[in-house]
């Protein structure tokens, strides 16, 4: 490995670090990551988790490749917003859609309104992204998934019915995000 080598930086979504969560798995494996950590206060803070994910980007030297699952999705479009350092790529999976209220145990829109989620940024990414979406996520409909991937110029996968590709979903393991970071590598 030489000192080109991306670091990847995992931006996990609003419930954290969960064990069994492909993330979770994904950064477990690989030889050169760091993962933004949870926050103890301010939990729904889209200005805590921006300023979290921009602390952990300050301790990376060298290239790196964002790998964000839900809210880490909108967490990266809005710390995009006015990135301060280049980004080789980011893998952005399953973002959900907080323009549709979500589900029960998720927070309200008036709760992530109030904690400056809103707007949802639909600028182009200035960085190639990858966004991966899935046809039955209960947090996103593939269509409105796949206009914000447009809107932000990424490349759009359908990834099949894989809810939304958490442990609540069945899955553990992503195989798959390996080949999508190797592409943003190249």
């Amino acid at each position: 490995m030489n000192d080109q080598t991306p670091t990847i930086v995992i931006v996990p979504g609003l419930r954290d670090h969960v064990a069994e969560h492909w993330q979770t798995l994904l950064a477990a494996r690989l030889p050169k990551v760091r993962t933004v950590p949870p926050l103890e206060k301010d939990k729904l803070s889209l200005a805590a988790r921006v300023e979290a994910l921009e602390e952990t980007l300050a301790g990376v030297d060298g290239p790196v490749i964002l790998v964000a699952h839900s809210g880490g999705v909108l967490i990266v479009a809005h710390w995009a917003k006015s990135p301060r350092r280049p980004i080789q790529g980011a893998l952005l999976a399953t973002p959900p859609d907080f323009d549709t209220p979500l589900p029960a145990g998720y927070p309200t829109q008036e709760a992530l309104r109030d904690n400056g989620w809103f707007p949802v940024p639909r600028t182009r990414l200035p960085f190639p992204s990858i966004v991966a979406a899935s046809t039955n996520d209960p947090l996103g409909s593939i269509d409105r998934v796949e206009a914000l991937a447009r809107d932000w110029d990424s490349r759009f996968v359908n990834i099949g019915a894989v809810g939304h590709l958490n442990p609540a979903s069945g899955f553990g393991d992503w195989p798959q995000a390996d080949d999508f970071i190797a592409a943003l590598c190249r």
